[in-house]
């Protein structure tokens, strides 16, 4: 019994103390150091070319994740590496609040290819054993901040497609427990190409 109410009290601790880590950033401070950022991907977050992401509206600690990483090298991309270099880990949680607070632009989808994208997004591929993308990511795509699971909805087409195949490949590979390239080997181009599509216009 003492074990299991030293157990849960860890949890509960671990738990707070990971609120108080989202919680840093200053979004006003952030803005400032975003500055050099918005070249790529707009001064609001909202970046105007679609194989650079859109940060706006993505939560802190998604954010703060690949900026860790991108600096640590667990996330490759030659870009991104020299750009977070001079980083640290204030600077890294501002930018995070910064682009968290920005509201996103939405795009849209191919109305050919809805009907398959919303399908797997909401009810994903029962004989693949592919888990719908919303139980972790939201109906709506705003993700699960807390839980560090990206939001997704208005994210430029071509980059997602990017990087769910970059995760099918195994390219990308800094996602928890190998949630995501578990679930992308098993879908093929066209589904792929129609569940960035839907995402572009999910709000």
């Amino acid at each position: 019994m003492g074990k299991i109410v030293f157990l849960i009290g860890f949890l509960i601790a671990f738990a707070s103390g990971s609120g108080n880590l989202v919680a840093q950033g200053d979004p006003v401070a952030g803005k400032a150091k975003a500055l050099v950022c918005g070249s790529c991907h707009g001064a609001d977050g909202n970046s105007t070319l679609a194989i650079n992401p859109k940060l706006a509206g993505q939560g802190k600690a998604y954010l703060y994740k690949q900026l860790v990483e991108f600096k640590s090298g667990v996330r490759q991309n030659a870009t991104m590496a020299a750009m977070v270099m001079g980083l640290n880990d204030e600077d890294m949680h501002d930018l995070a609040a910064y682009y968290s607070s920005q509201e996103v632009t939405l795009g849209g989808a191919d109305p050919r290819l809805v009907d398959l994208g919303r399908s797997l997004y909401r009810a994903g591929n029962k004989d693949l054993g592919v888990a719908a993308c919303m139980a972790c990511h939201a109906p709506d795509g705003l993700g699960n901040g807390p839980a560090g699971f990206p939001a997704l909805g208005g994210q430029h087409a071509e980059y997602t497609l990017a990087q769910l195949k970059s995760f099918r490949s195994g390219i990308r590979n800094n996602d928890t427990a190998k949630m995501m390239r578990a679930t992308v080997e098993r879908l093929t181009d066209p589904e792929l190409e129609a569940l960035a599509s839907y995402l572009a216009g999910l709000n």
